[in-house]
C-alpha cells in the first residue's frame, strides 16, 4: 500500500508538472479503484490531496509573478458557497452518483484538455475585457459545487473564465492554482466529521505529487505538449467511461425504485 499510494501521487504530479492541469482529476478514481477506499471518503480525501499540490503550485506561480491575488480573492470568494454546498449536497447523494456525475465532469474536462489551451487563449483575445459580474459569481459557484460534490479541482473551468476576464494566460493557470487551493480547503473543512480520512495514505498520495510535478515541470520542455495533451484526453475518456459503466446502472436502477 505504502509504495502504491507515493507512486500513485508521483503520477497525480507528474500530470500535473507536464500539463499544467488536469492531473488532480485522477485523485478520487485511484483513491477509489485502486487503494479501495468508498466514493464519498475518497471524494473528501482528494480534497486534500488537490489542496496542498495546488498550494505549492501556487506558490511557485506566486514567485514568478503569475497570480493575480484580487482575482483569485474574487473568484475564490464567490466560489465558497458553492463549495459549501456541494459539500453539504454530498450527505443526500448516493456514491454512486457522486462518481456518475464525477465521470461526466471528466468528461468534461477531456474534451477542454483535447482542444487546448491555445484555443482558449484565442477566445480569450476576442472576448471583451470583462465579462459580467453575475456571469463570473454564477461560474464561480458552479465550480465551488462541482469541487465540494465531487472533489474536482476545477481548473478546466476556472482557466477560460480567467482568461475571459482578462487575466493572461500564464496568470490565469497560477490564480487557478489559488483558487483551487482555497475551493479545496473549504470543502476539505466542510467534511470534517462526516467522512472518515484515512490519514496515512492520504499523506502517502500527498507526498508522492511533491517529486512528481518536479519531475513534470523539468520533462515539460522535452515532449511535445499537444501530443501529451491529446493523449491525456484520450486517457481520460477511457477511464471515465469505466466510472460510467461502472456507476449508472446502480444511479438508474433507484432512479426507477422511485
Amino acid at each position: 500500500m505504502t509504495l502504491t499510494a507515493v507512486l500513485l501521487g508521483f503520477v497525480i504530479g507528474a500530470a500535473l508538472g507536464l500539463l499544467g492541469g488536469g492531473g488532480s482529476i485522477l485523485t478520487v478514481p485511484i483513491f477509489v479503484y485502486v487503494l479501495g477506499f468508498p466514493p464519498k471518503d475518497a471524494v473528501a480525501m482528494s480534497l486534500a490531496v488537490v489542496g496542498v499540490t495546488s498550494v505549492v503550485g501556487a506558490f511557485g506561480h506566486y514567485g514568478r509573478g503569475n497570480v493575480d491575488l484580487r482575482t483569485a480573492a474574487l473568484f475564490g470568494g464567490a466560489a465558497t458557497g458553492g463549495t459549501w454546498a456541494g459539500a453539504r449536497l454530498a450527505a443526500y447523494v448516493s456514491g454512486a452518483l457522486q462518481l456518475a456525475i464525477f465521470g461526466v465532469v471528466m468528461l468534461a474536462a477531456a474534451v477542454f484538455m483535447f482542444r487546448g489551451r491555445r484555443d482558449v487563449a484565442a477566445a480569450g483575445e476576442q472576448a471583451p475585457r470583462s465579462m459580467p459580474l453575475a456571469l463570473v459569481v454564477g461560474e464561480a459557484l458552479a465550480v465551488g459545487v462541482l469541487t465540494g460534490l465531487v472533489g474536482v479541482g476545477g481548473g478546466f473551468l476556472i482557466v477560460p473564465a480567467l482568461v475571459l476576464l482578462g487575466v493572461s494566460m500564464r496568470t490565469a493557470v497560477g490564480t487557478s492554482l489559488a483558487v483551487i487551493a482555497w475551493n479545496s480547503a473549504v470543502g476539505f473543512s466542510s467534511y470534517l466529521g462526516r467522512a472518515h480520512f484515512a490519514w496515512v495514505p492520504m499523506a502517502l498520495v500527498t507526498a508522492g505529487t511533491l517529486p512528481g510535478i518536479w519531475t513534470g515541470t523539468w520533462a515539460h520542455r522535452y515532449v511535445s505538449q499537444d501530443k501529451l495533451r491529446r493523449g491525456f484526453a484520450l486517457f481520460l475518456v477511457c477511464i471515465a467511461a469505466f466510472i460510467l459503466y461502472q456507476n449508472l446502472p446502480a444511479v438508474l436502477s433507484l432512479g426507477r425504485q422511485k
